[in-house]
């Protein structure tokens, strides 16, 4: 989530109805939400294994409600180049609040057909998007130190 100066996580992840196969996701007595494990895969990793998905639920952490429920201060995207990708078959942020997250960073938008879980699941976009930003910050930054001589 990539809240704005004001916002919290949950204000933003809150944003759009849920997708029908998200689970309603609640605190445990502790303050602390985990992804319930009958729903993780349907729900969180669409398109990884059986067995991927169930590493993945059997080794989450969860996130403690205080957390998203923290304001946020000024965010680094707001004053340095973003890349995003968007998930378009995320089943947890809709990527209507993807798009709309991406844009107003100005981010550099990659949309991929891929669930929550891409590092996982399709990672060669992922590394594309990493490598595409790695290359334009070299680039920028050859261009700075030029002018600087």
């Amino acid at each position: 989530m990539t809240p704005a100066a004001g916002e919290t996580v949950a204000q933003v992840f809150y944003g759009q109805p849920p997708h029908p196969e998200a689970p309603k996701l609640s605190p445990d007595p502790h303050g602390f939400i985990w992804m319930p494990t009958e729903s993780f895969g349907r729900a969180f990793s669409q398109h990884a294994s059986a067995a991927e998905a169930a590493q993945l639920s059997a080794t989450q952490r969860p996130i403690a409600v205080a957390c998203i429920q923290e304001v946020a201060g000024q965010p680094g995207w707001s004053s340095r180049p973003s890349w995003y990708l968007v998930a378009e078959e995320d089943r947890m942020i809709s990527p209507v609040t993807q798009r709309f997250l991406a844009e107003r960073m100005g981010a550099r938008i990659n949309s991929q057909r891929v669930d929550h879980t891409p590092i996982v699941t399709a990672p060669g976009p992922v590394v594309e998007l990493i490598v595409e930003a790695v290359a334009s910050v070299e680039q920028r930054n050859l261009v700075q130190l030029t002018l600087q001589e």
